[in-house]
């Protein structure tokens, strides 16, 4: 998803005007960047947290020259997701919108996977790869 489409799903979500999206996601994302710029942590619950991750000063190596090149120190944004996402995530039957119903919820993340599916067996048998160029037709070459 890019920025712009979501500006069009608030737009739709909340009956607002494109214009009036934008200036609400882009409120969202430049307070979040203020946070991390001033060494805040952001958290989200449900969803996951960002945090500012320090990076001391090392040396590093070129590799088109192979000499060494000095690395300035840097701070570095991180997100680690939450587990409701990671488990919104891993199970294919969660729906996209928010749940208000937290039984619902809790029997989603216990219930067990989907059993795949075999496949079925196949009428007749694959014929052997060719191997070697030999093997082949002028055709084939």
């Amino acid at each position: 998803m890019t920025k712009s489409e979501l500006i069009e799903r608030v737009s739709e979500a909340a009956k607002l005007t494109k214009g009036k999206a934008e200036l609400v996601v882009g409120t969202i994302f430049g307070a979040m960047t203020e946070a991390m710029v001033r060494g805040e942590g952001i958290e989200i619950r449900g969803f996951g947290s960002f945090t500012v991750r320090q990076y001391k000063s090392y040396e590093g190596r070129n590799p088109r020259t192979g000499g060494s090149v000095h690395v300035k120190p840097k701070r570095l944004p991180f997100f680690k997701v939450g587990k409701e996402l990671r488990a919104r995530v891993n199970l294919s039957t969660a729906p996209l919108v928010e749940d208000n119903d937290d039984a619902e919820v809790q029997e989603r993340k216990t219930a067990a996977p989907k059993p795949v599916a075999a496949a079925p067996a196949a009428a007749k048998p694959r014929p052997a790869p060719k191997l070697r160029e030999e093997h082949l037709s002028e055709d084939e070459i």
